[in-house]
């Protein structure tokens, strides 16, 4: 015959729990009143901080452990100033826009929370973090010629170069958005440029975003509704001035690399 242990009954054990447990609860809400005007003002700050602050973080350790904290830290202010430049152009114009976020090796980026009315707007909007982006790269440079510090010249190429990456015309990146006040047909030229670079030195990363760039891609070559004929309806003087920032601004950047280029710095490992 099998022996059974006695089982004990749960009623009482449940008392027992729920008494201590009853207390817990109640001396918590008390304490949570006490100090509720401190915590609450943190929990609203939170997700902000998750979004734009802790990912800037995450994105600085990453990159320090392979080129140094210091050039970890200019870079992602870096990307941080362009984004904002992002920011300021879209609420100047009155479009609601997401914090910026950060993701190691691909960047940062915005969300707008409502589409530009038309290829106007999203141009200026596209453009503004380059514009913001180069400033903030210049003024590296400019620290570069004060102090000589190789630091300051990596931060300020790859500031350039990051960029001028974005002024490329195609999809998702600013170039894209740019483009569209000037020809979206101009996206061609864009996919053009990246599948040579893709073939020339394998990215997963420049594959992803022909990926990504695809249905805008292929957009072109359907027929467009009434609403989207009006969305790329633009003066010719709308489109003369994007097209002297935008080609202007690429110019620029170049000019930029090539400056640093020229004085031999570009190989100095940031540390």
């Amino acid at each position: 015959m099998r022996y059974e242990p006695p089982k004990k009954p749960i009623g009482p054990m449940l008392k027992k729990i729920a008494g201590p447990l009853l207390l817990i609860l109640i001396l918590g809400a008390k304490w949570f009143g006490k100090i509720k005007f401190l915590i609450l003002p943190v929990l609203k700050f939170f997700p902000l901080l998750l979004k734009t602050g802790g990912s800037m973080i995450i994105m600085i350790g990453v990159y320090a452990m392979m080129y140094g904290w210091k050039w970890a830290v200019g870079f992602v202010l870096l990307l941080f100033i362009h984004e904002c430049g992002h920011v300021i152009v879209a609420k100047r114009l009155g479009l609601p826009v997401s914090a910026p976020v950060f993701i190691p090796f691909m960047g940062a980026f915005i969300l707008l929370k409502e589409m530009p009315k038309n290829a106007w707007i999203e141009a200026q909007v596209g453009i503004g973090g380059p514009i913001f982006g180069a400033a903030g790269a210049v003024a590296c440079y400019a620290i570069f010629i004060f102090t000589g510090a190789p630091l300051w010249a990596a931060l300020a190429y790859s500031g350039f170069f990051l960029n001028l990456f974005n002024l490329a015309p195609i999809g998702f990146l600013d170039g894209g958005r740019i483009v569209t006040a000037l020809s979206p047909w101009l996206w061609i030229v864009g996919t053009v440029i990246m599948v040579v670079m893709l073939v020339l030195s394998f990215n997963p990363l420049l594959l992803l975003l022909l990926i990504m760039s695809a249905p805008r891609l292929f957009s072109l070559f359907r027929k467009r509704t009434d609403e989207e004929k009006r969305f790329y309806e633009v003066t010719p003087g709308q489109r003369a001035f994007i097209a002297f920032l935008y080609f202007g601004l690429a110019a620029a950047l170049g000019f930029g690399m090539k400056l640093i280029h020229d004085a031999h710095v570009t190989g100095v490992t940031p540390q």
